[in-house]
């Protein structure tokens, strides 16, 4: 019968290593911690700066809403006084004009150099001119002063009483105001006349 020493010899004797075989195994399985350490915190820092740019795109995002309604809401107000400055505009240019008109016809005007025929007409033109501008000035006033208070528009005037229809009255009427308004030096002349007349008629008595 063989003897036993002629089998195999155990496989798990062969298992047992040196201590400088140890030794690497050690160091190897330091390195791979190291590795995965390393890994470990390029993960953390992946990690952190994803979350750092999802902080900002929901910054950017809520901003982007906030300022978008912001300025939806403003561009209507913006609209809306542009608008309005254009009305606004438009009416003191149209009261520019107005009041330019205006005054260049008053400073235009020259009673002097009216004659005494086209007298009448002429005043009351003039007159006539004077109060639509006095009008136009009363309306406007409170578009462009609105906290000067518009002076009360006066009642019928003399002038327009006086001159109002001028042209109406014609011959009879100036003919009749001038012997009106001779008619005290008339009266001081035949009373003249009549004392003469009997001053004379005493003295060939």
């Amino acid at each position: 019968m063989p003897s036993d020493f002629t089998k195999d010899p155990d496989p798990y004797l062969e298992l047992q290593e040196s201590p400088e075989d140890l030794g690497d195994e050690v160091q190897k399985t330091n390195t791979e911690l190291e590795k995965l350490k390393r890994q470990l915190e390029d993960i953390e820092k992946q990690k952190q700066r994803l979350e750092e740019l999802k902080r900002r795109q929901d910054e950017l995002e809520n901003g982007r809403i906030d300022m978008a309604d912001k300025l939806t809401r403003s561009l209507v107000t913006v609209q809306r006084e542009i608008e309005e400055s254009q009305k606004r505009l438009e009416q003191l240019n149209q009261i520019f004009n107005s009041f330019t008109q205006h005054l260049r016809y008053i400073e235009g005007i020259n009673a002097k150099a009216w004659g005494t025929n086209e007298l009448p007409k002429e005043l009351s033109k003039a007159l006539s001119a004077v109060e639509d501008a006095r009008a136009d000035y009363a309306k406007a006033l409170p578009k462009i002063a609105p906290d000067v208070p518009v002076e009360a528009a006066p009642a019928a005037t003399g002038y327009e009483a006086e001159y109002g229809y001028a042209e109406e009255r014609g011959f009879i009427y100036w003919l009749k105001s001038g012997v009106a308004f001779t008619l005290p030096l008339w009266v001081l002349g035949i009373a003249g006349l009549l004392v003469w007349i009997w001053s004379i008629s005493a003295g060939t008595h």
